[in-house]
């Protein structure tokens, strides 16, 4: 059988892998074509420890002032972009409870317009939902030209929760890998940035942050007793998470694991990725209209 084409991206490839050798290419699960042998690079999540920062600036005073100079820098660039309209860009958002995905999501673009930035927190399929294919809600929420749009939560629960569950087989389980990455492939060649992370948090960080839910009645709302039974399993949800970010990381969508114990160090991780991937795209705005240098308003 013949091996996958290369994707041809209509952006630079910088925008979404890590420079070989750099920081950010510990962090970065090793990218290959569907279907191809890792030959010993298989990424361990027990290997990434959730308390590290390695990108911070030596104090989380310096990590919350680089953070924000990067927000605002983001402002600037995520204006180009929507003016520009040449790509999209999509932010994916995975993690287990309390890992910050919505944290992470009012931090980074604490400075950013609502029209070009749009957020959607995936549930449980409704009962249509479930009529159609498990990628068909996904594909209708996708970004269009110039926008940005972030998943807190994503198609990736539905070979996580499944799977645990034990809802799938390990035949089923594979086609939705498959499926998956035929379906980031399309959206990349069609101008779509993928930018994925899952947010790695420590069982220990995670149980401080629930019984903080439990202990300040104001964040009664945020916690639901099924956590607790999704807790009872973090073995089996870490070996489905190496699982899934092994076979769906690709050259034209790579996971990027982001260590989460420290709230102001995965904002500032993800920030970074985010602005690094807007600058790779060389932005422009669109040509002068000629028309317009002789006009004047009364």
């Amino acid at each position: 059988m013949s091996r996958p084409s290369p994707v041809q991206l209509p952006y630079p490839a910088q925008a979404v892998l890590a420079p070989a050798g750099g920081t950010w290419a510990d962090w970065q699960v090793p990218a290959q074509l569907p279907g191809a042998e890792r030959n010993g690079q298989r990424f361990r999540l027990k290997a990434a420890s959730p308390e590290a920062k390695p990108l911070s600036r030596g104090s989380k005073t310096e990590d919350q002032r680089a953070l924000e100079a990067i927000a605002e820098e983001l402002d600037h660039l995520q204006n180009v972009f929507w003016a520009d309209r040449r790509f999209k860009m999509l932010l994916v958002l995975q993690g287990m409870d309390t890992s910050g995905k919505d944290g992470t999501v009012r931090s980074v673009f604490s400075r950013t317009t609502p029209l070009g930035v749009h957020t959607i927190g995936w549930k449980a399929p409704t009962e249509a939902e479930r009529d159609h294919d498990f990628l068909w809600r996904i594909h209708q929420k996708a970004p269009g030209a110039g926008e940005i749009m972030i998943f807190n939560r994503s198609h990736y629960e539905d070979v996580l929760v499944p799977v645990v569950n034990g809802w799938l087989s390990p035949a089923q389980t594979q086609q939705r890998y498959g499926h998956i990455n035929d379906f980031e492939r399309l959206l990349a060649e069609t101008g779509t940035v993928i930018l994925k992370c899952m947010l790695h948090i420590s069982h220990e960080e995670q149980r401080e942050r629930l019984q903080a839910r439990i202990d300040n009645p104001d964040k009664h709302w945020k916690f639901d007793h099924s956590d607790l039974e999704v807790r009872e399993r973090w073995d089996d949800y870490q070996h489905a998470y190496e699982d899934m970010l092994n076979a769906t990381s690709t050259p034209w969508a790579p996971w990027n694991v982001i260590p989460a114990d420290s709230k102001t160090h995965r904002n500032l991780m993800v920030g970074q990725l985010v602005r690094d991937a807007l600058r790779a795209l060389q932005l422009r705005y669109p040509p002068e209209k000629p028309d317009l240098a002789a006009l004047r308003i009364t």
